[in-house]
Order: structure tokens, then C-alpha cells, then sequence
């Protein structure tokens, strides 16, 4: 299978998946409508869908580290889609909250393993890892429309329509599966990887991955409801604010791409932080019509390192890739959604405004740790300067 291939199967399966990370705060103002939950609440159904997936990505990770599991790729798809429809059909509250928490750990189970594939399929380029990721936007910038359009059969009730990308999705993966079964040698194990973990600056990235994740997991999880006060209009306005938020991210990963080819990831990664900074504040303080192209702006300002920061990890840790994905990946969709409730329970004492005020610090703060940050030991210039040359795509080495 040759690596373009490989490379959009990966990010279209990626799409199928981050659809059901982005349906979580796509359903929020629908559960707040049909069943009266107030702030506190459904950021409880956000965090129900992160607790869980925190602890869960880094050790699916570091399981990745030791065997080669992809068929951890559709079987971790298609739990994710069944524990997001049958989060919307149950009426109790805990058991919404324990349904959308097995989707959560069906997408942790899917990302380490689907990463480290994308880095091998892809050579190790930071382009390639971009199409991958971009695969995760779409999912996510569909999720709002998705949603809304089932929502509107019949409000929650329909929720089990929404399984039909993890379908799609499954059925996605399986070429790439066979193209591994194909190249995989009789015993074959993973190649031994090879270079020196730099755990000072892994831990520098991951602390900016986290301050970049409470940002866009509140806006995520908040931003139908406060478009609905700053813009005014109903849900649809929820959903037209989440759709422009996600699919900024979406421009946002392909420009970091781009850039990264002119520029060290490193300067891209920390310039977009400072960058965000007034975007975030447009989005706080900004009412009327001027809000949408704010919230705009935040996620592409959010996306830009994205991609970046997944191959920056991988490169700090060349002996632990699925630790450094499953790490970077699971304090990107995760860590935000643990601290949602602590901004829905201020909004509740407080207004929605005061408790998004503080997210307008936090690029600020991932501009300061990662300006001590620098490119991992390799040639400038080349794309390709990342790549694991001579490994197939079941990692082993080719002799």
C-alpha cells in the first residue's frame, strides 16, 4: 500500500472517531434543553468522557510501546460510536455519564496505536502526521452537524443513528489492517527503537499541551451556550458557533503544517500560543456578530501546533512513540474536559462570562513554557527529517 493511501484511510478512520469527541459537547445544549441540566451538569458529562480517557490513552500507549495492536483501530472505533448512541438513549443521568465514558475509552484505545501507525505509514514526516490529524478536525467540525441534523428526527431519543460513522469507520480501517498483515514477516516483532528520550523538554510540552487543551475543551464544551447570550438565536446559533470552532481547528492544522516546512516546529508552536492570546479575549469579551470570527481565529491560533506537538513528542521520546502519542494525544483531549466542571460550576455562581475569563491566560502561559523548547537533534530544513527510515509499516526494520 503505498503511503498516500495508507495516510487518508488513517485520517478518514481518524474523522469517524473524532466525531464522537466532538459529539460529547455537540450534545450538550440538547441535554440541557430535553432534560434541564444546568452547567455543572453537563460539564459532568463532558468530564465523564475524560476522566476515564486521561488515565486510559498514556497506558493503551504505553501498551503500544510493547506489542504492535491495531486492531485495537476498529474495535476501538466502534466503541466510541456505540457508548455515544447509548449515552442519548438512556433517561438516568449515571448511566449517560457512564455511556459517554466507555466512548471516551474507546477513542483512548484508538489514538496511541493509530499514531504510531501514522508515523510509520507516513515516514516520520510532520506533513503526514498533519493529514492525520486534519482526518481528527474534520471529525470534529462534523460532529455539531451531525448531531443537530439527528437531533432534529426526534431530539435524543435518536442518538443511536449516531453510531453509523464508527461503522464507517471500522470498515475504513480494515485495508490498512490487511496492508500490515501482508508486509508483517512470520515472528516479526517491532523494531527496536532507537535515540535518547529527552524527558526535560517532553515534560515542557506537555505541560503547554495541557494550558492548549483547558482552552479548547472549555470553548468547546461552553461555546453553544455563550453564543446563544453574546449572538443571541437558539441552538442552531449553539451549533453554528462549535461548527466554526471546529472548523478552525481544522485550517489551523493544515496551516502548522506549512509553516513547520519553513519554520522549526518549535518557533510555530510557540508564536501560535502568543497569537491566541488577543483571539481567546475576542471570544470572551466580543458580543454580536463579531463573536463567530473570533471563535474562529481561537481554534485556528489552537490547531497550529497541534500536529506539531505529536511529532515534537515523539521526537523527545524515540524509544517510547506510543507513551509520547498516547501522553500528548490523551492530555489533548482530556485534561481540558477535567477541568470543565470547575468552569461550569463558576459560571453557575457566577455567569458564563467570568468563568471563561480565565482561559484567556492560559496560551499565555503554553507561550511561556514552550519558548525554552528546542527542535529535537536532527537536520533542518527537510521534511522528512523525523522520519524512522527503514522500517515498514508494522515497524520492523527492513534489511
Amino acid at each position: 500500500m503505498s503511503k498516500n493511501k495508507a495516510i487518508t484511510l488513517l485520517s478518514a478512520g481518524h474523522a469517524c472517531v473524532d466525531v464522537y469527541q466532538g459529539s460529547v459537547a455537540a450534545l450538550v445544549p440538547f441535554f440541557a434543553a430535553e432534560r434541564a441540566y444546568g452547567y455543572a451538569a453537563v460539564s459532568g458529562i463532558v468530564l465523564a468522557a475524560s476522566l476515564l480517557s486521561s488515565v486510559a490513552q498514556p497506558l493503551f500507549g504505553a501498551l503500544t510501546d510493547r506489542w504492535a495492536m491495531p486492531w485495537l483501530l476498529p474495535s476501538a472505533t466502534l466503541l466510541g460510536g456505540l457508548g455515544i448512541a447509548l449515552g442519548g438513549l438512556v433517561g438516568s443521568y449515571p448511566l449517560t455519564l457512564a455511556f459517554v465514558a466507555v466512548s471516551g475509552i474507546g477513542v483512548a484505545a484508538y489514538h496511541p496505536e493509530a499514531a504510531r501507525v501514522a508515523r510509520i505509514a507516513g515516514g516520520g514526516s510532520h506533513t503526514a502526521m498533519g493529514w492525520f490529524s486534519l482526518g481528527g478536525n474534520i471529525g470534529f467540525a462534523a460532529a455539531p452537524v451531525l448531531v443537530t441534523a439527528v437531533m432534529a428526527l426526534g431530539g435524543l431519543r435518536m442518538s443511536p443513528l449516531l453510531v453509523v460513522p464508527a461503522l464507517a469507520g471500522s470498515v475504513l480501517c480494515l485495508p490498512v489492517l490487511r496492508a500490515l498483515a501482508r508486509t508483517s514477516r512470520t515472528g516479526g516483532s517491532p523494531a527496536e527503537a532507537t535515540g535518547v528520550d529527552d524527558w526535560r523538554s517532553f515534560v515542557k510540552l506537555s505541560a503547554a499541551v495541557v494550558f492548549r487543551s483547558i482552552v479548547f475543551v472549555g470553548l468547546s464544551t461552553f461555546v453553544s451556550l455563550y453564543a446563544q447570550q453574546r449572538a443571541g438565536g437558539g441552538t442552531a446559533t449553539g451549533s453554528a458557533a462549535l461548527f466554526l470552532l471546529y472548523l478552525g481547528g481544522a485550517a489551523g492544522t493544515l496551516l502548522g503544517s506549512r509553516l513547520a516546512g519553513r519554520r522549526d516546529r518549535v518557533i510555530v508552536v510557540h508564536r501560535s500560543y502568543l497569537a491566541t492570546v488577543v483571539a481567546v479575549a475576542g471570544v470572551v469579551f466580543v458580543p454580536g456578530p463579531a463573536f463567530f470570527p473570533f471563535v474562529l481565529l481561537a481554534a485556528v491560533g489552537l490547531y497550529i501546533p497541534f500536529s506539531l506537538q505529536i511529532t515534537l513528542a515523539q521526537d523527545y521520546l524515540p524509544t517510547r512513540v506510543g507513551t509520547a502519542s498516547g501522553v500528548t494525544l490523551g492530555l489533548t483531549v482530556s485534561i481540558g474536559g477535567l477541568a470543565s466542571p470547575v468552569i461550569g460550576t463558576v459560571a453557575d455562581h457566577s455567569s458564563l462570562r467570568t468563568a471563561l475569563v480565565p482561559l484567556i491566560a492560559l496560551p499565555l502561559l503554553g507561550w511561556l513554557v514552550s519558548r525554552s523548547l528546542t527542535e529535537p537533534g536532527a537536520p533542518k530544513g527537510s521534511d522528512e527529517r523525523n522520519a524512522p527510515e527503514g522500517m515498514n509499516l508494522t515497524g520492523e526494520r527492513i534489511r
